[in-house]
């Protein structure tokens, strides 16, 4: 059966999905409850579920995550909203210090299946610590598996995968995406929980991107088409581990490569997939690898919004200085 339906609606419908095929899942977050989060991407399911299992708690990211770690070691599932990706960091101590290292810690004996979902990235005219991109924090920490969808059919799977894991899983969602339609097919995942998909098929470029950014990549590969230039554009996914062989494979088809992110560039997973594919493909490449990132400064005020994150003129002058070299 297929639906179309906008991401944030796949994910509540993938929770929905969860809490009825397993009543240790528990949902857990500020203003979840009975208005449905800031995104309504809870919405009804404390009414349909109720308050011990959709939970509201009080503002402290550390006490949610916390709490949620002391479940999942009772045998629960806990989701975890955090409401904006800036608002986590009084969380992230518990993220790092706890739950990323209980299972190593106790050599496997314990197991905390905790997801952490995260709306990040911009798009949505708002200030900092409500549109920026953390995901190289959470990447860089062992024990964390960091994945990010970027259409409503993936969303819905891959937040299912994540619940149903038994290890911690940051959940990046891009907020940026929420509300933008696409088909959601509940009958089998398109692939499995971190795989890298290939979006667009081409023979010149390989363009690799996750999250949001993925659509704008896919914007100027099309311009690019239209220029007589081919880019193949990835879906990351996978933010941590990455799977790498699909990477590899294309560049070392297309000889050029080009990262895009949203996040600031320096000491960026864009930076790790640049090095990676540097290393890996060095006797393929015909150009160095390009990097399109934003700026490394604070997130600015909503109006240089346009000029702070990466756009398609951005992409496209990468992959013309690519192909030009």
């Amino acid at each position: 059966m297929t639906e179309t339906m906008p991401l944030a609606r796949a994910l509540n419908r993938a929770m929905r999905d969860a809490l009825a095929a397993d009543d240790k899942v528990l949902l857990m977050g500020e203003d979840i409850g009975t208005l449905g989060g800031v995104f309504r991407i809870t919405e009804h399911l404390q009414r349909d579920f109720g308050k011990n299992r959709v939970i509201d708690t009080p503002l402290a990211e550390s006490g949610i995550i916390g709490s949620a770690i002391g479940l999942a070691m009772r045998g629960y599932r806990p989701v975890c909203e955090i409401q904006f990706d800036g608002f986590v960091w009084p969380g992230f101590d518990q993220i790092t210090s706890q739950l990323a290292k209980m299972h190593a810690r106790t050599a496997g004996a314990v197991k905390l299946p905790v997801v952490v979902r995260i709306p990040y990235g911009g798009h949505i005219g708002a200030v900092e610590h409500h549109q920026e991109s953390p995901e190289a924090y959470f990447a860089h920490t062992g024990g964390l598996r960091v994945i990010a969808p970027s259409n409503p059919n993936d969303a819905y799977w891959m937040l299912r995968q994540a619940i149903e894991s038994d290890d911690p899983v940051i959940f990046m969602e891009p907020k940026g995406r929420y509300w933008p339609k696409g088909e959601v097919d509940f009958e089998a995942p398109a692939a499995a929980m971190g795989e890298t998909r290939i979006a667009r098929a081409g023979s010149d470029v390989t363009l690799i991107g996750w999250g949001a950014q993925t659509t704008m990549n896919l914007q100027a590969a099309q311009l690019a088409s239209e220029e007589g230039a081919e880019v193949e554009v990835l879906d990351l996914r996978g933010l941590s581990p990455v799977d790498w062989d699909p990477i590899i494979d294309s560049v070392r088809r297309t000889g050029r490569a080009v990262v895009a992110q949203e996040a600031p560039g320096n000491v960026s997973l864009g930076s790790e997939i640049a090095a990676t594919v540097a290393e890996r493909c060095f006797y393929s490449l015909e150009a160095p690898v390009l990097r399109v990132a934003a700026y490394d400064v604070p997130f600015p005020p909503a109006r240089l919004e346009g000029t702070y994150l990466p756009d398609v003129d951005r992409i496209l002058d990468a992959v013309d200085r690519t192909l030009d070299y």
